[in-house]
This record gives structure tokens, sequence and C-alpha cells, in this order.
């Protein structure tokens, strides 16, 4: 059975006019680098990155029909991108990112070699049965956090926002008397929240009787989100929010900075919202809030990592 497939980085480079294709796929244990000519694959290199010593790069080496040695060395330059450098006759001939140092994250090589210590595999044992039992405790919540949205989506395309405030209200408050009966978390993670943010959309759509405000709920959300995390940022160090979510994250951050970096995207987003509802159609704010807004949101997300890592931490910091 194929592991699935996570991300693939591809780079293409020439040699005597013909086209050259080096490829990175990365699964969830797994990288593997092919170099192929017109399809026929000519070399390849696999490694278990979650084991240790796996965090290396890749040399794909290949002769050439005049005999000339072709070597392709890919590899991770930084925790989210893979590059390569091509050498003929181990000359460099061709570099995806000229001057950059093909190399694994220390951190991240540490933290791999550490996990052979059989007392931080029981560690890591404990804590993926623990994520595991979160996951069943929480999915429920999930879907239906993804149902409302949903159930938003498809009423307002058949009638209106307002209705679909109010309706969405109304099967976010059925929910919270069914939570009563039964026995699974229907409410916990961002479900009670969705709810909540559904009755305010219902709440300014009755008070105010327009649509616009119905629109608005994104916009509130960004600024309580940013609110939240500029306060705990600049006036306690991230402390609060920033030391409790880097729990929950593999790479060591400042959490100054973190919670500064989702203060910043919660402003952005806010921004975001009032201005395509302020100048696109409904329709158009419609599919954006449902179906864009959160793929625009987990790319901030990263990109606030990137802002937030630190590099002078020892592997253990990063779950501290």
């Amino acid at each position: 059975m194929t592991a699935m497939t996570l991300w693939t980085y591809t780079r293409r480079f020439e040699i005597d006019g013909r086209t050259y294709l080096a490829t990175t796929r990365v699964d969830f244990k797994t990288l593997t680098s092919t170099l192929a000519l017109d399809g026929r694959v000519l070399a390849q290199d696999s490694t278990l990155y979650t084991e240790p010593g796996g965090q290396r790069n890749h040399v794909l080496r290949t002769q050439l029909a005049d005999g000339r040695q072709l070597a392709v060395t890919a590899g991770y330059i930084n925790s989210w991108s893979v590059a390569i450098a091509v050498h003929l006759d181990g000359q460099l001939v061709h570099e995806s990112h000229p001057g950059r140092t093909i190399e694994w994250p220390a951190w991240s090589r540490k933290l791999v070699d550490s996990s052979a210590d059989p007392v931080v595999q029981a560690r890591a044992q404990a804590e993926q049965q623990r994520q595991t039992e979160q996951w069943n405790r929480n999915k429920y919540s999930l879907y239906v956090d993804l149902a409302l949205g949903l159930l938003f989506f498809v009423v307002a395309k058949f009638t209106n926002l307002t209705t679909a405030a109010l309706v969405g209200a109304g099967a976010g408050l059925a929910i919270v008397v069914i939570q009563r009966f039964v026995r699974v978390d229907l409410l916990g993670g961002l479900a009670m929240f969705g709810i909540f943010m559904l009755l305010v959309s219902a709440g300014f759509s009755l008070v105010f009787d327009d649509e616009d405000m119905v629109k608005m709920k994104g916009t509130i959300l960004g600024l309580f989100v940013a609110g939240l995390m500029l306060s705990d940022a600049l006036g306690n160090g991230g402390r609060y929010f920033g030391v409790r979510m880097q729990r929950y994250i593999l790479q060591p951050i400042d959490p100054a900075r973190f919670t500064l970096g989702l203060g910043g995207v919660g402003l952005f987003m806010a921004v975001l919202n009032w201005l395509v509802a302020r100048v696109a159609s409904t329709d158009t704010w419609l599919f954006y809030t449902t179906f864009v807004d959160i793929v625009i949101s987990v790319a901030l997300f990263f990109a606030v990592l990137r802002f937030a890592r630190r590099t002078d931490a020892e592997p253990g910091e990063a779950s501290a």
C-alpha cells in the first residue's frame, strides 16, 4: 500500500538543451527523491526521516550518454523548502537556490536523533496515545463545526444571509440542547465558538435587519483574536497564549513573536473580510467565508511559525 503524499517538490534544470526533473516526495515517514528525463527515472534515493540518521541529503547519480557523470544533491534548506544542486563531472552547473546550504535544520536533526532514547520513545508513544484519545474526543465537535458552516452556505445560497444566520443560530442552539442527552462532545474545540459566531450574525440580522452586518462576523472574529493575541504579546510577552500554544507545535518558538504574529493575522483577516464584504457580491463573499478564508489563514499561520521560530533551542524545548 502506497503512503499518502503530504507534499511534492519539483525542480527542473537543463543539460545540453535537455530538461531533467528532480522530484522530492514527502509522506508521513519517508522522503523520496527521483531524477527523471523524458518520463524515465534515472536515479532514486529514499530515507526514513523519522529515524535517527535519516535526515540526510539525497544524492541522485547517473551517467550521460557521452560518459560524463551527473550528480544531483537534493535536500531541505529550511523547514519548508527543498533545493537541488547539480554537478557535472564534479563541477557545479546549477543551483535551484543559489548560495543556500542544502542541509536539514539542526533543531530537526537533534529532535529526531534524540528520539532513539528509550525514555524519549516512551514519552512519544504516550503523546501519540494522548493525541489519539484527544482526536476521538474532539472529532464530533469538528464534524458539528463543519456541518454548521455548510448549513449556513447552503441556506444562504437558496435564500439570503439573514435567513441563513437565523437557521444556523437555531441549529446551533438545537445542538446545545442535544448535547445534554448524548455522551460524545459536540461542543468542544471550535464548535462552540462557531455557534457563538452564528448567534452574533443572527443578532445583527435581527437588530439591524441588514445582510451587510451578517457579513461582518469574520471581521469581528479577526478583531477578537487580534485583541487577545496582541494584548498577550505586547503586555505579557506571550506568556499566556503563546506559552500554552507552543506545547502543540513541533518546532521551538518565541511566545512573544508567535502571539504578535497571530495578532497580525487576526487584523489582516478582519480587514480582508471587510474588503470582500464591501467590494464583492454576496455570492462571492459567501464562497470566500466558507472555503477561502480558512486556506489563507492556514498559509499565514505557517508564515507566523517561520517568523516565531527559534534557532537557539534544544530539541526538548519544542514541547516545553
